[in-house]
């Protein structure tokens, strides 16, 4: 998975005299937010810019993007010239040069959020950062992560389409290539996830129905019919698909939940989307990189933050890449543990794509949603029925 979103409290008045917003249950919302100002009346030229929840989500949408890739050019600017200057030099496909990469992703990705927390008069960590157990639910996402990956692998080698074999590497260089592709894939999901199950996510359910959903995921759809040079554009279709009728029930039953699947629908079929750049991929792969990211967005849901899916992320990308060998998203990086080599169909051997690219992988991505069901579904449940008890007692 690597690429090349009531309860009233009684009025308060702010400092300045601004009014505050309701409060909410912790068991309906995400984190504590700093309560926008009101938003201004219709009429108001100001009315096009603020909503009830302070910066319209297109307008943070379109700040995001130019603020993000702004800041990825300056810091991958200053990185590759302080790099040059101390004359390192990374090859392609590396974890050196993973890192040096991804760092600047991450810089930029701060950076953003930094300024569009302080636009929207947020907390930084109000975009899916908070929440309890932080730590634990992290390294529970490590586990299930390389859990999951090592599933996949294991049953592809037990039917006959892969091979493993191992790298020949003394146990130094081992150690070292462990922990590089570890940072590598760690700054790889605090970007990716930052980006669709942070900010994203939060952004877009905020205010997202049905029809902007759809007019969110069209234009996806359109680009990769009109682009023939991306890769897997049948699994982009796929999830646009898989959303449509779900969607339509919501807005149908104008669920008061609605919007945070709304957006996790749009956040999902945008993660497939910037897959379908890299080489090698299919539509398997693709779809199970939607597919994926619809789980990271329900683990955000049960969770309260997006810590299980930052840690799932990492621990599956580097079990892939570093402990497996495999290909990840088509690309086959040096320095890993084992090796594997696929044979046979690439409907199940993945192919070029790596074990992601096998139609196995989508049976894998929703036991991996069962295990996060259970482990976290109940918790959740509990927690909600305290809360209620708790607001019901007061």
């Amino acid at each position: 998975m690597t690429h090349s979103f009531n309860r009233e409290s009684p009025d308060r008045t702010g400092p300045g005299g601004i009014a505050k917003r309701p409060s909410h249950s912790p068991a309906d919302s995400g984190p504590e937010t700093i309560p926008p100002p009101l938003p201004p009346e219709q009429g108001d030229p100001l009315w096009m810019f603020q909503g009830p929840q302070g910066l319209r989500a297109g307008w943070s949408i379109l700040l995001f993007v130019t603020l993000l890739y702004f800041f990825a050019n300056v810091f991958g600017t200053l990185l590759s010239s302080t790099l040059s200057g101390l004359h390192v030099d990374f090859a392609d496909q590396t974890a050196g040069s993973s890192i040096a990469g991804e760092s600047a992703w991450v810089l930029a990705l701060a950076s953003t959020l930094v300024i569009l927390a302080r636009l929207e008069r947020r907390r930084f960590f109000a975009y899916h950062l908070a929440g309890p157990a932080a730590v634990a639910r992290f390294f529970s996402g490590l586990v299930s992560g390389f859990a999951a990956l090592s599933v996949l692998v294991g049953v592809l080698a037990w039917g006959g389409w892969m091979r493993l074999g191992v790298a020949s590497h003394d146990h130094v260089q081992l150690v070292r290539h462990a922990a590089l592709w570890a940072i590598a894939f760690l700054l790889v999901a605090l970007t990716e996830e930052g980006i669709f199950r942070c900010f994203l996510q939060f952004t877009l359910a905020r205010s997202l129905n049905f029809w902007w959903a759809i007019a969110a995921v069209a234009p996806l759809c359109l680009w990769e019919a009109t682009h023939p040079a991306r890769h897997g554009a049948g699994g982009v279709y796929a999830m646009a698909l898989l959303g449509f009728f779900p969607g339509l029930y919501l807005q149908k039953s104008k669920s008061p939940r609605s919007g945070f699947w709304m957006a996790a629908w749009v956040s999902s079929t945008a993660f497939s989307f910037i897959h379908t750049g890299n080489n090698g991929e299919t539509w398997v792969g693709i779809l199970a990189a939607g597919a994926i990211g619809f789980v990271f967005c329900v683990s955000v849901r049960l969770t309260g933050s997006a810590w299980w899916a930052i840690g799932c992320h990492a621990a599956w990308d580097w079990a892939e890449t570093y402990f497996y060998g495999t290909a990840d998203s088509g690309y086959v990086a040096s320095g890993h543990l084992l090796t594997t080599t696929p044979t046979g169909s690439a409907l199940w051997s993945g192919g070029t794509d790596g074990p992601e690219g096998s139609i196995l992988v989508l049976p894998v991505v929703l036991l991996l949603l069962l295990a996060l069901l259970v482990l976290y579904g109940r918790k959740r449940r509990h927690r909600a029925a305290t809360t209620l008890a708790e607001h019901t007692v007061s």
